[in-house]
């Protein structure tokens, strides 16, 4: 277990690795550009654009620690005429939970927290039962996998108390339900399933979120902004938007063209439904979503993923920067990535390339956000792919991800 007093000297002997980083991300002149990279994605980013199944979108790729790519795209608001700019701020979703989940590594580095802790440790009161009247132990490690017990209640049917009980996701309006209130009521329902069993994707995120308070002492957005904000300099990435002016108007897939969500609540076609509240980026009664709370700017994702993928330094350790990208769940399989998915402690992990479609090597680690948004890491590759849209679902889910991501790798490329 480090000290204080080294775990103070290796962030700052390290800030200069940080620094590095910022500044390739942060240059205006993307460094050994690829014309025919950019060509075929400028191609897939206009085809979705002009279709208008796309309102706005910033793509950012970076190749052995150079910005090889970056665009904006579209319209932050197309009712406006308000165009997208590199440092729009959009709705980060389920994106969160890499962030959070570095916290929580970050904690463990200090000798604070265990992946073996349980979390009835830290929040006594989180004890739900299974549906025989069990209670079992979920741990830490449980809740970073996926492998926790735990669900949402847009992949739960009708009748499930995930949907009579007026679950929070994260993305809707709770209005000032705190985050303690909140995971109460979650540990009020029965489990889905016996904690270690089963990969089932959940609200675990949120649930990790209460416990770094409660190891840290602090709120969870100071805990983050602490570990990783501020040693990465992303001052645009917070659970309550600082800048409202920057901040993205959200869209959900239409009838061929994207609608424009309904400020006061609207709900994205994915399981039997999620409930929005595009409003929440701005309400300062919301509690922090480790889930799904976070709202920011490519740049600054991208300045998190590289420093995973170059180290860690100047947030994490060597050691914890490899767990991104190390799967950890047996034969059990992150289903929402389809086949050839497994599931590290923190992203969903390539092992099969061949039965997931993908031309990404074997070890990409990656996520995406519902709200239209994903990113990906192929560390085989040296490569970092972010791309920030304000368009559920297609931003995310189906075609666009996928043609985006075959362009860069230059599958089916002319010639």
């Amino acid at each position: 277990m480090k000290t204080w007093t080294e775990l103070r000297d290796r962030k700052h002997l390290t800030a200069i690795a940080a620094a590095g980083i910022a500044a390739a991300v942060a240059s205006q002149a993307p460094a050994l550009a690829d014309d025919a990279l950019t060509r075929r994605v400028d191609a897939v980013i206009d085809r979705w654009v002009d279709a208008e199944r796309i309102v706005g979108t910033v793509a950012m790729i970076a190749k052995d620690g150079e910005v090889i790519y970056r665009r904006a795209a579209g319209f932050a608001d197309r009712e406006a005429g308000k165009p997208v700019a590199e440092d729009t701020i959009f709705r980060h979703a389920s994106m969160t939970k890499a962030i959070v989940s570095a916290t929580a590594l970050a904690l463990m580095e200090e000798g604070r927290l265990s992946l073996d802790d349980t979390v009835a440790q830290w929040l006594p009161y989180f004890t739900p039962a299974l549906p025989d009247g069990r209670r079992p132990d979920i741990t830490i490690r449980q809740l970073m996998t996926h492998t926790s017990g735990l669900s949402y209640s847009f992949l739960e049917p009708d009748e499930s108390p995930y949907r009579s009980g007026l679950i929070s996701e994260g993305l809707d309006d709770t209005g000032a339900l705190s985050l303690e209130e909140s995971m109460r009521r979650l540990a009020s329902i029965p489990l889905v399933y016996e904690p270690g069993t089963e990969w089932r994707y959940s609200l675990s995120t949120d649930v990790l979120g209460a416990v770094i308070e409660e190891v840290s002492g602090m709120t969870l957005p100071d805990a983050v902004a602490h570990y990783f904000m501020g040693p990465l300099g992303m001052t645009d990435t917070t659970f309550l938007v600082k800048d409202p002016v920057r901040l993205s108007a959200a869209y959900r897939d239409g009838d061929g063209r994207a609608v424009r969500m309904n400020d006061a609540g609207d709900e994205i076609p994915l399981g039997t439904g999620v409930r929005v509240y595009p409003g929440r980026a701005t309400d300062p009664d919301a509690h922090p979503s480790g889930g799904g709370g976070m709202s920011g700017t490519a740049a600054d994702y991208l300045r998190f993923l590289e420093a995973i993928r170059t180290g860690g330094g100047p947030i994490l350790e060597e050691a914890s920067a490899l767990a991104f990208g190390k799967h950890v769940i047996g034969e059990l399989r992150a289903w929402t990535e389809g086949e050839g998915w497994g599931h590290s402690i923190g992203a969903a992990v390539l092992l099969d390339p061949q039965a997931a479609a993908t031309p990404q090597t074997v070890g990409t680690w990656q996520w995406g956000g519902a709200l239209g948004s994903h990113w990906f890491v192929d560390p085989a590759e040296k490569l970092t792919v972010v791309v920030l849209t304000n368009t559920s679902v297609a931003g995310v889910i189906g075609e666009f991800p996928a043609e985006l991501r075959d362009a860069i790798y230059g599958v089916d490329a002319e010639g």
